[in-house]
């Protein structure tokens, strides 16, 4: 149970301000009220901690208690992300829909996997066997089309394995092996947690060499994508930077598709909800919702959550890299995950740039892209992120900070075009602005 750390001093919107009676840290995840609303703590100063709440703050008032376990946020990691759909702090909200109705209620605390869904276990180790992180114990079939490996999570130490559980059905909080380390013996789930803020190690960053095949002649033709690359899409209202990423979800050869709305329209996501329940994938004759997750932060959620909405996205991409998968990101989009940033960053007066953007802006983004790549694991196998990120300047100015400073870190750039759009020519990519750097890269395939 979570102790009594402080208490609240101020609100500002999603931003509050807590007197610390016990020592916080940078990132620690706390629970404001006696409603336990989520946040997370972003500035410290002596016994005065700041924290953005990624829920509706009305009626937090002064002194109500605040409550932590020292913990970073951190996202489940198991069977069962495949084709559910996750708020920004990976809440299930189909589940939530069964329990509260539409909209979700404040303080709810449900687990991102399900405790009572029982998943068939095949060992791949046995008892004795000297086990390293990231190394793969077992596997589950998460749908027919994902082969999801069990593995050591990355910081449980080396050791020795001291039993296993024998193949058949168990829930993900069932301990399914126990590891002896050198100082302890440690017993592992199915599931592992990790902080979303912390890249997942790999050991080894390679080259990128080989194509994404998008399905759209336009792209794969004059403006390839390599698997591990990092694209922006910008675009004016109504050029259609939502419908590339919906048709590069739909028809790339990705094995894995995470799926992040941050801070779009609501009926945006459910279009994609929709179509990916009916649509069938062209390569396996399955359905695309068996190899896709999303994760939705609509304009009409909390504001701080946008911001926690990306890195949710790409933790679990890593995590499907991890078991080898190549894994296409779709962030739709960057811009409203910048507004956010702005926003937040007004409300802890902090000192603004250009457009209001906060000075840390380049930081962030540059920090998102450059977790993309193509990488051999810990357990030796190869898995790559491509991150394909759409971008909303104001007006279509591209020389807006967002998209000026998003040019700096990725090698492809998929330019549309107004007139292109309004004249009903989709996708409505521009030869003239658009450019890849990958087209040497992606040569021998």
């Amino acid at each position: 149970m979570a102790d009594i750390s402080g208490k609240v001093i101020y609100v500002n919107g999603p931003v509050v301000k807590i007197r610390c009676n016990k020592n916080l840290k940078m990132l620690d995840m706390v629970e404001i009220g006696n409603e336990r609303l989520i946040g997370e703590v972003v500035r410290l100063k002596e016994d005065i901690a700041y924290v953005q709440v990624y829920e509706d703050t009305t009626s937090i008032k002064a002194e109500d208690p605040v409550y932590s376990d020292n913990l970073p946020l951190s996202l489940e990691l198991g069977p069962g992300l495949i084709g559910n759909i996750f708020d920004g702090i990976q809440r299930p909200l189909e589940i939530i829909k069964k329990q509260e109705g539409d909209f979700i209620s404040r303080g709810v605390h449900i687990n991102a996997l399900n405790r009572d869904n029982r998943l068939h276990f095949v060992p791949l180790k046995k008892p004795g066997d000297r086990v390293n992180p990231g190394n793969t114990i077992g596997q589950v079939f998460e749908t027919s089309l994902i082969k999801h490996k069990i593995s050591i999570p990355p910081y449980v130490p080396a050791g020795v394995l001291v039993s296993i559980a024998e193949e058949g059905d168990y829930t993900v909080d069932e301990i399914i092996a126990e590891i002896n380390t050198d100082s302890e013996k440690i017993p592992l789930k199915m599931y592992q947690k990790w902080p979303v803020r912390k890249q997942r190690p790999y050991k080894q960053r390679i080259p990128v060499s080989e194509i994404l095949i998008t399905g759209q002649r336009v792209i794969d033709t004059l403006f390839p994508v390599a698997k591990g690359g990092c694209v922006a899409v910008p675009g004016g209202f109504g050029t259609g930077k939502t419908v590339v990423q919906h048709q590069v979800a739909k028809w790339s050869d990705a094995d894995v598709v995470v799926f992040v709305g941050c801070g779009e329209r609501g009926n945006e996501m459910t279009d994609v909800l929709k179509n990916f329940t009916r649509l069938v994938d062209p390569k396996t004759g399955k359905l695309l919702l068996e190899r896709t997750v999303f994760i939705a932060n609509t304009s009409n959620m909390p504001v701080a959550a946008r911001e926690a909405s990306i890195y949710t996205g790409m933790t679990i991409a890593e995590y499907y890299r991890d078991m080898g998968y190549n894994v296409a990101l779709m962030g739709d989009s960057t811009s409203r995950w910048a507004e956010a940033l702005r926003e937040l960053a007004g409300r802890m007066e902090e000192i603004p740039l250009e457009e209001g953007f906060p000075a840390y802006l380049p930081a962030r983004l540059a920090e998102f892209y450059e977790r993309a790549g193509k990488v051999i694991t810990l357990n030796q196998d190869t898995g790559s992120i491509t991150i394909i990120a759409s971008v909303s300047p104001p007006g279509g100015d591209f020389s807006e900070p967002v998209t000026s400073h998003t040019k700096r870190f990725i090698r492809c750039f998929w330019a549309l075009d107004r007139d292109l759009a309004y004249s009903r020519h989709y996708p409505a990519i521009s030869w003239i602005e658009s450019y890849s750097e990958y087209v040497d890269d992606v040569k021998p395939w």
